[in-house]
């Protein structure tokens, strides 16, 4: 295997989801590249898993919680087992994408 991505999610049970067709079907199947996922509710310590609440300082909206994002970010970083990994954050922030 070639290289390896590390999904942190919510919802694990999503993946592979759309990487599991096409062009990239074939290669995760053949182990041209590898897939695992880190459901992040695993880090929280209350009884209903909780990972959000409200901004510190109000206003609307939920954020994830640093005390729970932190220790899955160091968790998945030591299974990797490299300590220079690119971490790309998916955020609704910026600029919406659109094909046109």
């Amino acid at each position: 295997m070639s290289w390896n991505a590390w999904v942190m999610t919510l919802f694990p049970e999503m993946f592979p989801g759309s990487l599991d067709v096409s062009l990239t079907g074939r290669a995760l199947e053949n182990g041209l590249w590898g897939l695992e996922t880190v459901d992040i509710r695993d880090f929280a310590s209350d009884k209903h898993r909780s990972v959000d609440d409200t901004p510190f300082g109000g206003g609307p909206g939920m954020v994830l919680r640093p005390d729970i994002l932190g220790p899955a970010i160091d968790d998945t970083v030591a299974k990797a087992g490299a300590d220079d990994l690119p971490l790309i954050y998916l955020s609704p922030r910026g600029k919406p994408f659109t094909q046109g």
